[in-house]
């Protein structure tokens, strides 16, 4: 059972749950996209459906908000160490199904990678309620179906919105209280895009040997790529980091640490002690991401790290695919197979 609602109500339960969310959707910030004319679509605090893009894609996706860009870990002084607390409001996004598929990889990171729960970002991710917005169809650029992440059942309400009214499908009782009040009680199924533009197929995880690695194609990326990380900045699974201690005062005695976004395709990544750089060349970059992406982590985990939203190729200045290349090195897995 679903239920249908006016916009009008639709926004008087979202102004309602405002007093113990924070509730955040994509919106369009006006003259701020990659040329002086365009717009810019991310993810930012919303209070109505009117505030919400729903026709675009966005350029960012909502990871920033329960990883962000910059975080502070601690401050400290000669003496102490503290923590910073977080605010006590819950969160809502409103997100498309690859956006939380993109999550549950970000979840896989943080909370399942490494011996420890990674407490900065649990803190956050507790207070997180998916709302779902459905796709009516994808964005040129998308390949979600050929990865698995056109699909989901993890959201608290999935919301089909059309001109006038809005239908929901809620899983989590909380909201059904607040929204079934003089709602519309219809049949719908949750929809999901079922066909795209782009089409990959992803080379099997044990076909992948060190021809893939050794192969020429990985020179035409040193070329074209000029290494300035947009698409690890617009992905929803990157995850990389660094760290930053911002010291204050002259005697540099107090301060904090940072937790700083860092991107696998820009210079000094891969530096190490000795200034030793292992992945100077930007092809390099371009194989350890792709493999990542579509090997490695599925050998650890069981399912792919990309989830097929497709910013990475809206974001890129030199028009590189990842879809494309994902192809050749499907290419390159059957013709080894075939000889």
């Amino acid at each position: 059972m679903a239920y249908k609602v006016s916009i009008k109500q639709f926004n008087h339960v979202l102004n309602t749950l405002s007093d113990k969310y924070k509730i955040y959707g994509p919106k369009k910030i006006e003259k701020k996209g990659r040329y002086s004319d365009t717009d810019l679509v991310c993810y930012k605090p919303i209070s109505g459906l009117d505030e919400m893009e729903l026709n675009e894609k966005s350029f960012f996706s909502p990871k920033e908000i329960i990883y962000p860009i910059r975080e502070t870990l601690f401050y400290f002084t000669e003496d102490n160490v503290s923590v910073p607390s977080v605010p006590d409001e819950k969160i809502i996004i409103f997100l498309r199904p690859c956006d939380i598929n993109g999550m549950k990889r970000l979840d896989t990171i943080f909370l399942q990678n490494g011996p420890e729960q990674d407490f900065y970002y649990k803190r956050l991710r507790e207070k997180v309620k998916f709302f779902m917005i459905e796709c009516n169809e994808g964005f040129d650029s998308c390949f979600c179906v050929s990865m698995n992440g056109n699909k989901t059942d993890e959201y608290a309400v999935a919301c089909k919105f059309n001109n006038d009214n809005v239908i929901l499908n809620i899983q989590d009782e909380e909201f059904k209280a607040l929204f079934s009040e003089g709602a519309e009680e219809v049949q719908h199924e949750v929809e999901f895009v079922e066909e795209n533009k782009v089409k990959v197929e992803i080379p099997p995880v044990d076909k992948v040997t060190k021809e893939v690695f050794e192969n020429d194609i990985w020179t035409e990326y040193t070329h074209r790529c000029i290494g300035c990380g947009r698409c690890n900045t617009s992905c929803i699974t990157c995850a990389c980091f660094t760290m930053q201690d911002q010291h204050y005062g002259k005697d540099n005695k107090m301060g904090e640490r940072r937790r700083v976004w860092a991107s696998c395709q820009v210079d000094g990544y891969s530096t190490m002690a000795g200034n030793h750089d292992f992945r100077t060349k930007k092809g390099d970059r371009m194989r350890f991401k792709t493999m990542h992406k579509i090997n490695d982590f599925h050998k650890r985990f069981g399912f792919h790290m990309c989830v097929g939203c497709g910013r990475c190729d809206d974001v890129c200045p030199e028009y590189i695919s990842f879809p494309k290349c994902i192809e050749k090195v499907n290419e390159i897995v059957k013709g080894d197979s075939n000889e």
